[in-house]
């Protein structure tokens, strides 16, 4: 009997040491969506680390959709609904105005590990940290992409007038200048893409190569183009800043200093994987290159000029964006 209730007493001690490691451990929800591909290998990278780093204490849970929609992951961020999101400025840039400097078209083909390097250091700055201060939202990593290119029905481009009347999915930089040739910019949710192509919603969306691939418009396309080099999209990672001030000093550092390894996964994976797989589909599928002339490649850099200068204009009684644009444009002409 005496043997059976110390028995008891350590079992039960046990349980309680079990129940008191299980309380102190941390989950939070990420929100993304689609699927697992190039684009969020970041943020699955990095929950592995996060794992690794506090032995099953501090936990990612990566939501396909399950969460929100994409272009509610910033308000689900704000009210706290989950901790970490993805999501792109040009869904909603009347949310986060300042980050849609760095969709601007700067014409500069730069490779991942640079436009990583300019988002975060944009994504720090006073001005946008203020901006994203408004939904409690604090930017932890940049999504680097490369530049977008456009996939099309029809015939393929060949003079800079066929833009007109061309209803095109694509982000803010990209389509400012190619609605300056008349091309009609036209709202699809990511996941319809490749359906809207079929059925002639749109005519052409313009994507990185990872979201060429994941939608697969190179099967309804008849033509790519190849050295467009008008922006990419910024979609950045983002927390939820009073979780992130919550967290354990172990636990955040375990986040923060995984942000370099999970950041130089994604892009080794990228350019290494995803572009050639990009490449290929494009040949194997039959599309026609489209490949712009010097002369039409300075005709867009004008329009561009134009474009940058509107963005200025059009934000200046929201913050400074004169100061926003010129640090970000340094970052862009710095050589690499």
């Amino acid at each position: 009997m005496r043997l059976s209730k110390k028995i008891l007493a350590v079992t039960a001690l046990g349980t309680c040491f079990l129940v008191g490691e299980t309380l102190a451990a941390t989950e939070w929800n990420v929100s993304l969506w689609g699927k697992r591909r190039a684009f969020t290998e970041h943020v699955e990278k990095l929950a592995e680390l996060v794992d690794q780093k506090t032995n099953g204490q501090f936990k990612l849970n990566i939501s396909y959709g399950g969460l929100s929609k994409p272009k509610e992951n910033l308000d689900g961020i704000a009210i706290g609904a989950f901790e970490m999101a993805q999501f792109c400025s040009f869904y909603h840039k009347q949310k986060n105005p300042t980050i849609t400097v760095t969709e601007l078209p700067f014409s500069k083909d730069l490779s991942l590990t640079r436009i990583a390097e300019i988002q975060s250091k944009v994504h720090k700055h006073p001005i946008v940290v203020k901006d994203l201060a408004r939904w409690n939202a604090t930017l932890l990593m940049p999504t680097p992409l490369p530049q977008y290119n456009i996939i099309g029905k029809g015939k393929p481009v060949k003079e800079l007038d066929d833009f007109k009347g061309m209803r095109i999915r694509g982000p803010g930089g990209i389509m400012g200048v190619l609605g300056k040739l008349g091309a009609i910019k036209t709202g699809v949710p990511f996941t319809e893409v490749r359906q809207a192509m079929d059925s002639g919603v749109i005519d052409a969306a313009s994507f990185a190569p990872h979201a060429h691939l994941a939608t697969k418009t190179y099967k309804v396309g008849k033509w790519a183009t190849t050295n467009l080099n008008l922006g990419t999209a910024d979609c950045p990672v983002v927390v939820n800043t009073d979780a992130l001030n919550a967290l354990k000093p172990e636990y955040r550092n375990a986040l923060m200093g995984s942000i370099d390894e999970a950041l130089a996964y994604y892009i080794d994976n990228y350019e290494n994987k995803v572009i050639g797989e990009y490449e290929k589909a494009i040949d194997e599928a039959g599309l026609k290159r489209v490949t712009f002339t010097p002369a039409q490649t300075a005709r867009l850099n004008e329009l561009a000029e134009s474009v940058r200068e509107d963005w200025v204009k059009h934000n200046a009684k929201q913050f400074d964006s004169k100061a926003l644009f010129d640090f970000t444009a340094a970052l862009f002409n710095k050589s690499e």
